[in-house]
Order: structure tokens, then C-alpha cells, then sequence
């Protein structure tokens, strides 16, 4: 099977400390079978596996699955959810977008919204965005004092310790792009009309502050990633090698969970259907 490895390969360690500038970007390391024609292929494979253990995780009604991505600017993360669970069931999956929160969110704990889209019995969710942009973009753009975000790091590790102890399997992506990639994706939005709409003069601000991003990235990834809800950072500038590590590690978190259809308490040969 493809990209064997990836939860290994890409995971951060509990304790560990995250060097970004020392993990490519590019690499493509656990696919030698060829390049991007190949890679669709085999990624077929992958989502045919996960569509049979997205039914098991539906008819048995038992597992709740919450999938964190974030990444920088043009990171890929509407690609990765379109190109990961498309052959999903619509019925077992919602994507939540995380975007600036209303003032109704902010009269609340930074939580509060977070919480009312955490997965149900035999779900998916897959948050595009989260609540680590209550730590993320705070810092980076002082939105609040210090304290406010420092806080917020044992806040998080206590908020997904209890959903994991309350059955919820967390899986937390960071695609990890280059700054020249990103600029490429950006010149792309502006060159392309069709794609004008994808483009925010906000980005550019962003970009400036780079380095405090990755920076701050690097914190997240470092304090926040335990056995409960690890991290995978995911080499993201090849957009099909991407795609292949996130469906590998969901198809090997899923089989993980030896998860089994129900039993049918009554006999199929003793039921007939009537004319």
C-alpha cells in the first residue's frame, strides 16, 4: 500500500520540541512508486478503504472522529478535505470552517463554539480551522495580553483529553508549506480571475509576519500534541503527496478501532417480502 508509514513518519512526539525549518516540505519520501500520475492511483486505493470503514463507523454508531487541520495561508486545507473524503457518506461527515467569531461567540468562553461541533456517535468532523486560532492568530497578532493565550494551551490539552476520554478519536494535521510555495499559490490567485475570489489583501499581512507564524507553530505544535490528540505535520507543497499521507494516516486511525457492523438480532432467512 502507499505511503505505508505516514502516522510514524509525520507524527510529533509528546515532549517533543518542533524545529519547522528542519522538516521539508517537498518530501515525498514514503512514495517511491512514481510521481504524481501514479500517486492517484494510488490514493483510489486509499479512499476505497476509506469508504468501507467510514460505513462500519456509521452502521456501528459507537466511534466519534474529530480531524483538526490548520496550516499558513493557501496551506491546502479546503484541497486536502475536498481531495481526502469525497468518497465519504455526506451523512457521516460535517466540515466546520472556523472563521472570525461573531459577537455572540465572543461572549462566550473561546470554546463555546467549538464545543457544539465536536463529532456525535458514528461521525466525522473535520474542523478547517479550530480552536487553536484562539492561540495562534492571538499571539501572533496581539489580538489580547499574553495571558490570554498562554492560558489557553492548558485549556485546549484539557478540552481534547475529555473528549478523548469521552470517546472521541483526534487526529490534528498541520500541512506544512513553504513561504516560496506560498508565494506561488498567491501570485497564482491574483494571475487567474476565476480564482480572484480566493484571494485576501488580509494575506499579504499575514505573510509579513512569517516568521512569528512558524514560530508560534512550532509552540502549538510542541505543547499541544499527546497521545490523546497527536500532531502530524504534513509535507504540503506537493499537493498529491499531501493528499496521500492524510488518507493514509485516516484509513490506519480508523482500522485502529476494530470497529465491527452490528448484529442482527433476527434471522434473514425467515423474512420474506410480499408481493
Amino acid at each position: 500500500m502507499p505511503v505505508q508509514g505516514a502516522k510514524e513518519k509525520y507524527l510529533v512526539e509528546p515532549g517533543s520540541k518542533v524545529n519547522l525549518k528542519k522538516l521539508e516540505t517537498d518530501d515525498r519520501s514514503l512514495y517511491d512508486d512514481g510521481g504524481k500520475e501514479e500517486g492517484k492511483l494510488a490514493m483510489n486505493e486509499l479512499l476505497e478503504e476509506m469508504r468501507e470503514l467510514q460505513r462500519v463507523l456509521y452502521a456501528e454508531n459507537k466511534h466519534r472522529i474529530l480531524v483538526v487541520i490548520q496550516a499558513m495561508d493557501t496551506g491546502g486545507k479546503d484541497g486536502c478535505v475536498k481531495s481526502v473524503f469525497p468518497t465519504v457518506d455526506p451523512q457521516g461527515i460535517h466540515v466546520e470552517p472556523f472563521k472570525k467569531p461573531s459577537e455572540e461567540e465572543l461572549a462566550h468562553d473561546f470554546l463555546w463554539r467549538v464545543h457544539a461541533k465536536v463529532p456525535r456517535n458514528g461521525q466525522i468532523v473535520v474542523f478547517n480551522r479550530s480552536h487553536y486560532e484562539d492561540i495562534i492568530a492571538v499571539k501572533v497578532k496581539k489580538i489580547y495580553e499574553d495571558k490570554v493565550w498562554k492560558n489557553r494551551y492548558g485549556h485546549v490539552v484539557d478540552f481534547e483529553r475529555m473528549l478523548s476520554e469521552e470517546g472521541t478519536t483526534i487526529v490534528k494535521i498541520y500541512l506544512h508549506i513553504s513561504k516560496e510555495e506560498q508565494r506561488q499559490r498567491l501570485e497564482s490567485r491574483l494571475e487567474n480571475p476565476d480564482k480572484h475570489w480566493k484571494f485576501n489583501p488580509d494575506d499579504l499581512k499575514d505573510r509579513a509576519l512569517w516568521d512569528d507564524f512558524m514560530v508560534t507553530y512550532e509552540d502549538v505544535l510542541s505543547k499541544t500534541s499527546t497521545k490523546d490528540a497527536p500532531w502530524y505535520v504534513v509535507p504540503a507543497d506537493r499537493k498529491w503527496y499531501r493528499n496521500l499521507v492524510v488518507a493514509r494516516i485516516m484509513v490506519d486511525t480508523l482500522k485502529k478501532l476494530n470497529m465491527q457492523y452490528p448484529e442482527i438480532t433476527w434471522d434473514p432467512s425467515s423474512m420474506k417480502i410480499e408481493d
